[in-house]
């Protein structure tokens, strides 16, 4: 169950190309981030043009900021910029509240 009220890190991007080594390091990062204190969920989506956009959920800042940090993320997050991405920009949003509908 998530708290009442927690953070958001969107993460829009655009690659270069997908490749082997990306996908796997894509995974590796997943599940690190489920092992890290405070990590609530992430989704992900990416369209043909290769645009996407992540979205990780953390129950407070100081968990996003010990993510950003954490050693083997900083590796991808160079590997990133040098390697596999055009373009990104991240934006870190508090969550005051959700709501869905489903079927």
């Amino acid at each position: 169950m998530k708290p009442s009220h927690y953070y958001a890190v969107i993460f829009s991007s655009t690659l270069k190309e997908v490749n082997e080594e990306y996908n796997l390091m894509a995974e590796k990062m997943d599940a690190l981030a489920k092992t890290m204190p405070g990590y609530i969920g992430f989704e992900s989506a990416r369209n043909s043009d290769l645009k996407g956009i992540s979205v990780s959920y953390w129950q407070t800042e100081q968990d996003i900021l010990n993510w950003k940090n954490q050693s083997e993320h900083i590796i991808a997050q160079q590997f990133g910029k040098t390697n596999w991405y055009k373009n990104y920009q991240v934006k870190i949003c508090r969550v005051e509240r959700e709501y869905e509908f489903g079927k």
